[in-house]
């Protein structure tokens, strides 16, 4: 499956990446659309809400450190000039109003010069600064 098809699926915002995807099991469904591995596997499921999620990437030191980890087995090569299909920690804009809109770490997909992520209202291409991104081995 290429970018292009994968973006096109129907997607939704879950908390948790059970029946649709959150910030981070996004792009772990890509990787595992590419390698047949799924990173975000372990955690699928067992949480439910925004804090709950907060509490896993506490529990591996951030959102950095966890990617790290889940990227480690399926040996993407971190890379400093991100293409269409790596994967990224990006800063963007979060929040389902506005009033609740702030500032955060996220999991995106490279997508041309922009990043795709997902949102409460679906999946988004945006510019965004890249913290972080990575290359998949297909």
């Amino acid at each position: 499956m290429d970018i292009h098809h994968f973006l096109a699926l129907p997607h939704r915002f879950r908390w948790g990446g059970a029946g649709g995807d959150d910030c981070l099991t996004f792009p772990a469904s890509w990787v595992e659309k590419v390698t047949g591995i799924d990173p975000a596997d372990e955690f699928r499921g067992t949480y439910s809400t925004r804090e709950e999620a907060q509490r896993i990437l506490d529990s591996h030191a951030g959102n950095l450190a966890l990617m790290e980890r889940q990227l480690a087995p399926v040996k993407a090569k971190r890379i400093q000039d991100p293409d269409t299909g790596d994967i990224g920690l990006i800063k963007a804009m979060t929040g389902e109003t506005f009033e609740d809109q702030a500032e955060a770490l996220i999991g995106a997909i490279r997508f041309g010069p922009l990043w795709a992520c997902i949102h409460p209202g679906g999946v988004r291409a945006i510019k965004a600064e890249f913290i972080a991104a990575w290359r998949l081995q297909a």
